[in-house]
């Protein structure tokens, strides 16, 4: 049996601010959703991202933000990932790049992702992030550094907007 989501995805909003976690290159979607806990909610959260910062899963707060280098949600494309950062709080993941399939999930579930180049040499966890979703715009706000990334495809920001492919699919539904 596969887990399922607890928490009511949240209303989009077009800025962010949240404290960062700092991640390094090539964040598989195995130390995200670990393989050996599918089935079983509260033990994937206790584990969730562990091995690779040890205190992640029972520090992390409601807001907080994962600042990554490149190839984030790399491996399995498990597509439980996006869904477990969301258990854990995470309200946005900026990186230097993404696993295709991890950055569509994510969209899907209404996980904000945007992609800066040069994100994870500017940022040291316990920073304070602020994130511009549709301008791509991202500022440290302890160093005042501002960055611009990739924006956001205007049909995938439009399912962020609308809580997600599943929240939109449904309300087109309901119009027909």
């Amino acid at each position: 049996m596969a887990i399922s989501s607890k928490k009511e995805i949240k209303e989009y909003q077009d800025v962010l601010k949240g404290k960062v976690w700092v991640f390094p290159d090539n964040v598989d979607t195995d130390a995200i959703s670990p393989g050996q806990y599918l089935d079983d909610l509260e033990a994937t959260l206790k584990h969730t991202c562990d091995t690779i910062i040890k205190e992640f899963p029972g520090q992390v707060k409601e807001g907080d933000i994962i600042v990554a280098g490149r190839n984030f949600g790399c491996g399995s494309s498990r597509e439980t990932a996006p869904m477990i950062l969301q258990e854990k709080g995470i309200a946005a993941v900026i990186a230097k790049s993404f696993a295709r399939i991890f950055y569509r999930s994510s969209i899907a579930r209404a996980l904000p992702v945007i992609e800066v180049e040069r994100i994870s040499n500017e940022f040291e966890t316990g920073d304070v992030i602020e994130i511009n979703i549709p301008n791509a715009e991202v500022t440290n706000l302890r160093t005042g550094k501002k960055l611009v990334g990739k924006k956001i495809h205007p049909i995938l920001l439009n399912l962020l907007k609308n809580g997600g492919l599943e929240k939109q699919l449904l309300a087109e539904l309901k119009q027909k």
